[in-house]
Parts: structure tokens; C-alpha cells; sequence
């Protein structure tokens, strides 16, 4: 355990068959960040087979630092912000530029090779966790706009460092990152609202459950009626138009990385499908993705792959909902 000087809070710590002396320990410590991402259910594929073995376990540092410091700032006991603030300090001896410590957690210790290794800034870290100290305090959104620019923070980081991952520093192209991570984040809060729920998290901007006659409490009391099944019909197109706006950066990604592209790009619109085939009713239930339904993602994507076509099809962006608003 990682233990702060001031308290007797500690960072969790995954079980390593070698200790830190040993040859074998950097090699163990991506293990353990794999069997990390193999463990959570996600919508989509984290380090498919299809991304070259050279960069697929830099993709699971990757996810190993943002799932745990997602869980930090959600499931975690005692003080999530003395927590964060030590998974923020592990962050820091990654760039032994700025401070003359290395990281002790197994985490970091992988994460320090994958910034090494593609020389990747710190801030898209930073503001992963500025995300979850936000989580702490600010439990409801005013505005659409309010929930976008959190996503500056949760969502969008994660885009540029996938990115950085294939040598893509182009703002252009990290813009267009953006609208996929956002999209990906929107489709996650709409899926977990009945979670959300029980964090007493609302992610809805206040000014749209008021324009469609949607309260809280309705929200909390998990009451599913014609009001809510509008209010989130609109949800879910704002997600969509952030794929469909987002999904140009395909065309600029090599081979090496596009395959994963696609498969976050279809398992976030499979989501909203999801969402649509249960009559938008998330308050009752959550919405997922079967083992089946995400293989035929897979098939689908590797299929298309060979023929060479576009890899996500059009009609995937298409609503699948009968009902109007």
C-alpha cells in the first residue's frame, strides 16, 4: 500500500508475483494492468488482438490509470480526495524531469515506460483526475454546456492519449478525438443513470429535465413514464451527432490503431441502441452490452476490415426508436 505522510489514507494495490527488485517486475506490472482491464466491464474492446503487440500494452497502462482513478473518485472508502491527491503524486514521478522520485505503485511504475516511450505531457492525466475530485462536490449540471466542458476533463483526455499512442499530435485531429470521447462519455451517462443514481448523481442537465417536464425526484423514485422517454429520445441523438461528427478521424488513422477506433465508436452506438430497444428506460434498468453482442461488433468490424470498406457501417448511426417524441 501506497500510504499518505499526513494520514493513514493508502492507494490500493494490485497482488504482484514478483516483487520490485526482480528482472521480471516492469513485465509484471503491465500483467497486472491487462488482467486490470480484463477483470471491468466495459462497451467496448480495451486492447483488442488486432492492435500491434507492441502497443497493446501501453493501451492497458493506459486504461489501468484512468479506470482506477475513476473508481478512486466513485467506489473508493475514507478520504477520495487525500487519494486522489496521492494518485496525482505517483503521476508526478512519472516525468522525473520535474521531480527526482520514481513511482512506487505497479501502475505507474508501467504507466512511467509508456509516457517515457511516447513522450506523452502530463496534463491529459491531470485533468482525468481533476474529473474525479470534481465527482466529489459537483453532483448535478445546470446546462448541456456544463456537461461538455466536464467531459474536458473525463472523457476528452482520454482520446489525446490514445492518440499520442500512434504519434498523432495534430489539434485537428485531437478535436475530432474530443467529439468521440464526448460521445462515449454522453452514451456512459445515459446507460448509468439508474447507477448514478445511487451516487446521487444526476449527469441530465437540470435545463433539460425542466424543458421536458422531468423532476428529480421522478429520477431518483426510478419512474420511467412519456416525459422521461422524450427527454432521453433527445439525450441519446445528442450522443449520436458526436460519433457522426466524430468519426471522420478515421479516415486519418493508420491500420494499427482504426480497428480499436471503430470498436469504440460501435460499442457506443450499440449502447444507444441498447437504450432505445428498452423504450429509454434507464432509471429501471442498465443497459449493456452481451458477450454475444459484443463479438458480433468484433466479427462485423473484422469482416469489414478485409473487405475494405468502411469499418463502422452507415446504418449503425442510425436510430433504431419507433417512438416520437
Amino acid at each position: 500500500m501506497i500510504q499518505s505522510a499526513t494520514s493513514a489514507v493508502r492507494l490500493p494495490v494490485p497482488h504482484m508475483e514478483v516483487g520490485s527488485n526482480s528482472p521480471d517486475y516492469l513485465a509484471a506490472t503491465f500483467k497486472a494492468c491487462e488482467q486490470l482491464a480484463k477483470t471491468h466491464y466495459e462497451n467496448f474492446s480495451i486492447g483488442s488482438r488486432m492492435l500491434p503487440k507492441r502497443l497493446r500494452k501501453h493501451f492497458y497502462s493506459i486504461y489501468a490509470f484512468s479506470r482506477s482513478v475513476d473508481d478512486l473518485g466513485d467506489e473508493a472508502e475514507g478520504d477520495r480526495m487525500t487519494l486522489l491527491d496521492l494518485w496525482e503524486r505517483e503521476l508526478e514521478h512519472c516525468y522525473p524531469i520535474a521531480n527526482s522520485n520514481t513511482p512506487s505503485h505497479p501502475y505507474f511504475v508501467a504507466l512511467a515506460e509508456t509516457i517515457q516511450t511516447f513522450d506523452i505531457p502530463s496534463e491529459p492525466f491531470k485533468r482525468l483526475i481533476e474529473a474525479n475530485r470534481r465527482d466529489q462536490s459537483i453532483i448535478r449540471h445546470n446546462t448541456f454546456d456544463d456537461v461538455l466542458e466536464y467531459c474536458t476533463y473525463s472523457a476528452n483526455p482520454v482520446g489525446h492519449l490514445v492518440l499520442f499512442l500512434s504519434g498523432i499530435r495534430d489539434p485537428k485531429l485531437h478535436e475530432l478525438a474530443n467529439k468521440t470521447c464526448t460521445g462515449l462519455q454522453l452514451a456512459n451517462f445515459w446507460q448509468d443513470v439508474s447507477v448514478d443514481i445511487e451516487l446521487d448523481r444526476i449527469y441530465i442537465p437540470i435545463e433539460d429535465l425542466e424543458r421536458f417536464g422531468v423532476s428529480e425526484a421522478q429520477i431518483t423514485n426510478r419512474k420511467h413514464d412519456k416525459n422521461f422517454e422524450s427527454l432521453m429520445k433527445f439525450e441519446v441523438a445528442r450522443a449520436r451527432q458526436m460519433f457522426i461528427e466524430g468519426y471522420s478521424l478515421a479516415n486519418s488513422l493508420g491500420n494499427e490503431i482504426k480497428f480499436d477506433f471503430a470498436l469504440f465508436v460501435h460499442g457506443g452506438l450499440e449502447i444507444l441502441k441498447s437504450i432505445e430497444r428498452q423504450n429509454y428506460d434507464v432509471v429501471t434498468s442498465r443497459p449493456t452490452i452481451s458477450k454475444l453482442g459484443k463479438a458480433r461488433i468484433f466479427a462485423s468490424t473484422w469482416f469489414r476490415s478485409k473487405l475494405g470498406i468502411n469499418l463502422v457501417a452507415k446504418s449503425a448511426f442510425k436510430s433504431q426508436s419507433r417512438h416520437t417524441a
